[in-house]
């Protein structure tokens, strides 16, 4: 049965999907992504997926104006998109993935950035939903136009001129969730081009530690403790950054899960920190 952890802003139980799988007012998102070469998130989905799921392509549903991976899409592409799935103003929002980066996160940032709060990130993701051996299907939903308006809350984003201040001013806790090696400099980063290291001044809490085994969320206690070990000052605004800002968004998802008051995520992230020789880089600890 649903639990007191379910909350329907931020983060859900299977259980919870399971007893609201026939809402009428449910709307279900596969965002799956992955990060490495050879697997298809789309294929995967047209294979098996929840039934009645919608399939969000973060690689599509994008800014077009930038050379960035998948940064956030305009609102008029992202109010398109969303009615062509059928998902529009009412609508209670689950979203899963299939995905080791855990990419669910950023497209439930993404709705929260167009002003839409009834959304939440399915705990344990489509992993925990079939091990418990609850259903899936391949048929493709029947989509059906359904109208949205959005309200872009600017606050929750920061692109590179406003974490450079951040920065040098140290006015915001800057908490970067990639590996250790990457923040420290001793790895190479996957996409080409780019420099190694991380932002000055920035906190490094890899986001695998903000999970359990089993690919749920760790409670709210077990999340500030991940938080204050990796020297965050939680009484601090908060910029979360990554890689390119997919598991950025896990970070964010876990301070707002805490009731953090004052948190945005660099959209650009290393992807585009890293690939500006004039900016500052610093490597090991922080």
């Amino acid at each position: 049965m649903p639990t007191d952890f379910d909350d329907p802003r931020t983060l859900v139980s299977t259980d919870w999907l399971a007893a609201h799988l026939h809402d009428p007012d449910l709307r279900i998102i596969d965002a799956t992504w992955f990060l490495e070469p050879g697997r298809d998130a789309r294929a995967e989905y047209e294979a098996a997926h929840i039934p009645g799921a919608r399939f969000f392509d973060l690689d599509a549903i994008v800014d077009k104006r930038s050379s960035l991976p998948h940064m956030a899409p305009l609102p008029e592409m992202f109010i398109s998109r969303m009615r062509g799935m059928g998902i529009g103003d009412g609508h209670q929002v689950v979203i899963y993935d299939n995905s080791p980066v855990r990419s669910a996160a950023r497209v439930w940032w993404t709705f929260r950035l167009m002003g839409k709060t009834d959304v939440a990130v399915l705990d344990g993701g489509f992993g925990k939903w079939r091990a418990e051996g609850r259903a899936v299907e391949d048929m493709l939903p029947i989509l059906r136009d359904r109208h949205m308006t959005v309200q872009r809350q600017a606050a929750l984003v920061r692109d590179v001129t406003q974490v450079a201040a951040a920065s040098k001013l140290a006015s915001h806790e800057i908490i970067d969730a990639r590996a250790e090696a990457r923040f420290r400099g001793e790895a190479a980063e996957p996409r080409p081009g780019l420099r190694s290291g991380h932002i000055p001044g920035s906190k490094n809490l890899p986001f695998g530690r903000l999970f359990n085994g089993d690919g749920t969320m760790k409670s709210r206690d077990e999340i500030r403790a991940a938080f204050e070990a990796a020297g965050v000052d939680l009484t601090k605004p908060a910029i979360t950054t990554c890689g390119s800002g997919v598991t950025a968004a896990v970070l964010f998802l876990a301070l707002t899960r805490i009731g953090h008051a004052d948190h945005s995520l660099y959209d650009g992230s290393w992807a585009e920190w890293g690939s500006f020789p004039d900016l500052k880089i610093a490597t090991g600890d922080a």
